[in-house]
């Protein structure tokens, strides 16, 4: 998703995801490292223990801890530690990652012949913190309180795609007995969820938070973040700060049995958090005191530290690399002269130097060369294809080329949007290097640098929307749906709100395929068909891929069985064990 945005459409990674703009490698860069349960590769003194604290530094508090105004899938992220749904991710490093399992759930659910109807079975034996049993009513009663003006800012999916979630306010006004109808509770242990359209990636979508239960008799509203009753394997025991300052301990009434996801290797879990980035990777590095035994969630190695990790191999062992399904693009909106030329956007494409924008982006330690929209990872269905092979540098003459076709044999001038912040999907440097390389096809590029806010509110204005600028997009969950849908359905053009569909594609046949592509099941098919439309897509030259992020995070010297997925590119805490 790009950044958050008002219309709470697809929209949180970019805002987990610091920058790292610079430009030196690591020779023969550290990778994760750790099985699920690392015990079956040592001997018994490798295998991670029981007990110690865990201290989780960040640079974002972690505000609004409340699983229905939380934006998290199933990732390696602190909510997780707190709130079980009906499925999550297989906690594996890497590609394994990206597999939905069942959590609260004994499978990723059940689907009608038309896969508009899942449904759930809960396992034996699930309990709150306070022992009560955990049964569908608690489930269903999380997912309506998501529903409530005053608990949004979670995914919007279910308002999508329930019968009648579009209408549907919340239990706080809405007094039925039977709440939102299309979900149904026959018995404490079964759910039955009625759909709009078929949804093949519904068991994915059930990862997200918003599926943790909560208890009616214990939800206080807007109080309810101070302290959520736990279904994980740690419960609140303090929270100030508003999430700058979380401290979690054992849930008792939590039993591994129940959950072969998540390990609960240390007694307690300190979170500390609006924490400068570079302060973090300092304290991480030093790894003094209880910082030896600590992780981060959200900050990336800038610089500096990169530097120093570059001159010791001692620091080079605790680095994770990360990969999370997100691809940095320049946006085209063809209702702008002269981008309503499909070969000027395609001479665009020509001319654009990848090797140097990789090179603003950090490097190729930090960053990956893009030449499809889709990112290049398995589930999301990423299919190999470059539509406008243009080489590592570009090829100025073919841009040149185009340009006289389309009537600008003696160049032309532009200009590109983007964000002033310094992060990995507006740099500034980015743009400098975009606008060094097309000059050498003939085209003049003005930057016009916006405050970060500004910045977002004008390209997602269907009103105010530039000819072209950088963009970003990462997806909820591992698949081409939530990263093709919202960009290129032309049923998702918002023109009184945010909208993330900058080219206003409204391609009947692109539609159809999204909407066939959701009515399977089978995701190894599904992917292959995101793939397929992928290439399709890009041969239209709606916008032009820059590159994928990489991820490099440093962990404390005392912590063990590190585990990072493709999932979200994030070390996860539910596998950590401290020495």
């Amino acid at each position: 998703m790009a950044e958050p945005a008002p219309s709470r459409q697809l929209s949180v990674i970019a805002r987990r995801v610091a920058a790292a703009a610079v430009s030196v490698a690591l020779a023969g860069g550290a990778v994760a490292c750790g099985p699920k349960d690392s015990s079956a590769a040592g001997g018994a003194e490798d295998a991670p223990k029981k007990g110690g604290t865990l201290t989780i530094l960040n640079s974002d508090p972690q505000t609004d801890f409340d699983p229905a105004r939380l934006y998290t899938s199933g990732g390696g992220k602190v909510p997780t530690l707190v709130f079980r749904t009906l499925t999550t991710r297989n906690r594996e490093n890497g590609a394994p990652g990206t597999k939905v399992v069942p959590d609260l759930a004994t499978d990723t659910g059940r689907p009608s012949k038309n896969a508009t109807v899942w449904t759930y079975t809960l396992k034996d034996g699930l309990k709150f913190e306070d022992g009560s049993p955990i049964t569908s009513a608690d489930i269903k009663y999380g997912i309506e309180r998501s529903f409530a003006a005053e608990l949004s800012g979670g995914a919007p999916y279910l308002r999508d795609w329930l019968v009648g979630g579009d209408t549907y306010e919340g239990p706080y006004k809405d007094k039925s007995k039977d709440g939102l109808k299309s979900i149904g509770t026959p018995d404490e242990k079964t759910l039955v969820f009625h759909l709009k359209k078929p949804e093949g990636e519904f068991p994915l979508l059930a990862t997200q938070t918003q599926f943790a239960p909560v208890p009616r008799k214990k939800d206080n509203g807007t109080k309810y973040e101070e302290h959520p009753v736990s279904s994980g394997p740690y419960k609140v025991v303090k929270n100030t700060g508003d999430g700058e300052h979380l401290v979690l301990t054992r849930n008792e009434n939590w039993s591994e049995k129940t959950d072969v996801e998540r390990h609960a290797y240390p007694d307690t879990i300190e979170v500390k958090s609006g924490l400068d980035s570079a302060v973090i990777n300092q304290r991480l590095s030093t790894g003094s005191g209880a910082d030896a035994a600590a992780i981060t969630t959200d900050t990336n190695l800038g610089p500096a530290e990169l530097a120093q990790i570059g001159n010791d191999k001692e620091l080079q062992k605790r680095v994770g690399t990360g990969h999370f399904g997100y691809t940095n693009y320049l946006a085209f909106n063809p209702e702008v002269k002269p981008f309503d030329n499909p070969k000027v956007r395609q001479a665009i494409a020509y001319a654009v130097n990848r090797q140097s924008v990789v090179n603003a982006a950090g490097g190729s330690s930090l960053a990956e060369p893009a030449t499809t929209f889709l990112p290049n990872q398995k589930s999301f269905g990423y299919t190999p294809a470059d539509p406008f092979p243009a080489g590592k540098t570009g090829n100025p003459g073919k841009a040149k080329e185009l340009l006289k076709q389309a009537g600008y044999k003696n160049g032309l001038s532009i200009t590109l949007t983007h964000s002033t912040a310094k992060n990995f999907a507006t740099s500034p440097d980015v743009a400098t290097a975009v606008q060094e390389a097309l000059k050498k096809a003939g085209i003049t590029v003005k930057l016009a640098g916006l405050e970060d806010n500004d910045y977002k509110d004008k390209v997602h204005s269907i009103k105010d929307e530039p000819g072209l600028f950088i963009g970003g997009w990462g997806a909820d969950w591992p698949s081409g749906g939530p990263f093709l849908a919202p960009i290129f359905d032309g049923r998702q053009i918002v023109k009184d709100a945010y909208n993330f569909n900058h080219a206003q594609l409204d391609d009947p046949a692109v539609n159809h395929e999204i909407d066939e592509i959701n009515k399977l099941t089978d995701l190894t098919a599904a992917a292959g068909r995101w793939g397929a439309l992928d290439k399709k897509i890009g041969e239209k030259a709606l916008s032009v891929p820059l590159f994928h992020p990489v991820y490099k995070r440093l962990y404390g010297k005392d912590v063990k069985n590190i585990v990072i997925s493709d999932w979200d590119g994030v070390l996860d805490p539910s596998q950590v064990a401290v020495k």
